[in-house]
């Protein structure tokens, strides 16, 4: 019985794969349409419960709420499904398209690569300017947003975009106003044990922890890259720019602008922004560095996701998690703002008529409801014109 809700998961969430475009948002609004409309497999209430999970996680909200929904319908079975069918198809592509990049070598003097470039001004832009709105309601979080964009420019390293993190939690907790709790009927039974659940929170702590603890080569230090950015990207998809520029552009595993063609190619294909990770484990190390990249950024998400679960019911009703998630968030949106300004600005936007381009596909897709991958494509026009 398992097996057959496995492939109906598995079916479902390819279909989702191949089709959902527009980034977490959007992910939620197809997943809602899915599974709560058209199989049922989920009330309104149960739904929104594991969106507020996901939310308060780490990771990629949109590829965690698949996880749930997998792990609820089917046990650990559904939850692998779940993955595969929503991550593989946009994966496979960006793993191509990485291993074309590493094919060409040196891309100075591209046009198309120019065009990409300011595509992801505009798109990292219109992220913020949407987080913003609705994370940064008020003059209280809009202010811990600009001081968290201060420290991040400031410290332009992961330890200070942690930083900056952790300093929106504790302001949450001891500053922000205190907001309604939240409420709303209990999850269903997850089916996992709690000893289960507590291994993999333990499971998770110790890749994060002890991973850079340990001396090893460039194999070990690219997977504890991607554990590192899978673990502490708060937001969604987008804020995890940052984290990996920090880690393999420094590091000299990827030039810079390879990656910053890599993150607006990323936006033309469906399925979860995550999946740049295949992109960049290809240039840095063919077909085997990009399952590594895909594997180790994906990993946390399944170990919270499955430790989580069994505990949320109680979590979720405390008032100190709901305000530090309220801090939290308000400073990803300061992270965000920050990498938008380098290197995403700054590597991208030379003259007047790059800034026009940036200008127009933000247009586009904020204003006009342009698709993102038909930016893309109109960006890699101009680029070449250019």
């Amino acid at each position: 019985m398992r097996d057959h809700k496995a492939l109906d998961v598995l079916r479902s969430f390819t279909r989702l794969g191949l089709t959902s475009f527009g980034g977490p948002v959007a992910h939620i609004g197809y997943f809602r349409t899915e599974f709560v409309t058209r199989h049922g497999w989920l009330d309104e209430r149960g739904f929104g419960d594991l969106v507020a999970l996901c939310q308060f996680l780490p990771g990629p909200a949109s590829s965690q709420l698949g996880m749930a929904i997998g792990l609820l319908r089917a046990g650990p079975l559904g939850m692998v499904c779940a993955w595969a069918g929503f991550t593989l198809p946009s994966a496979i592509a960006m793993m191509l398209a990485g291993l074309g990049i590493a094919h060409l070598g040196d891309l100075g003097h591209a046009g198309w690569l120019r065009g990409l470039k300011l595509v992801a001004v505009a798109v990292v832009a219109q992220a913020v300017w949407g987080m913003a709105r609705s994370l940064c309601p008020d003059r209280a979080r809009a202010s811990l947003a600009v001081a968290a964009a201060i420290v991040v420019l400031t410290a332009p390293t992961m330890a200070g975009q942690i930083g900056a993190i952790l300093f929106g939690a504790l302001a949450g907790v001891f500053v922000l106003p205190r907001a309604e709790i939240a409420s709303g009927r209990d999850l269903p039974d997850a089916g996992v044990p709690r000893p289960v659940a507590i291994a993999a929170l333990a499971l998770f702590a110790a890749l994060l922890v002890g991973l850079p603890l340990i001396r090893g080569g460039e194999v070990l230090g690219v997977f504890g890259a991607f554990i590192r950015a899978g673990s502490l990207v708060f937001g969604g998809g987008h804020v995890v720019l940052p984290l990996l520029q920090d880690s393999v552009v420094r590091a000299g595993w990827v030039g810079q602008d390879a990656f910053l063609a890599g993150y607006g190619a990323a936006q033309a294909v469906p399925g979860p922004l995550f999946t740049f990770a295949a992109f960049l484990g290809a240039v840095w190390g063919g077909v085997g560095g990009a399952a590594l990249a895909l594997g180790a950024i994906f990993l946390p998400s399944f170990l919270l996701v499955a430790g989580a679960l069994p505990f949320w019911n109680a979590l979720r009703h405390r008032a100190g998690v709901q305000a530090a998630l309220r801090g939290v968030n308000a400073a990803v949106v300061g992270v965000l703002l920050a990498a938008l300004y380098t290197p995403v600005w700054t590597s991208a936007v030379a003259g007047p008529l790059d800034f026009a381009v940036a200008t127009t596909a933000f247009l586009l897709l904020t204003s006009w409801g342009v698709a993102p991958w038909v930016v893309v494509v109109l960006g890699a026009a101009v680029g070449v014109v250019l």
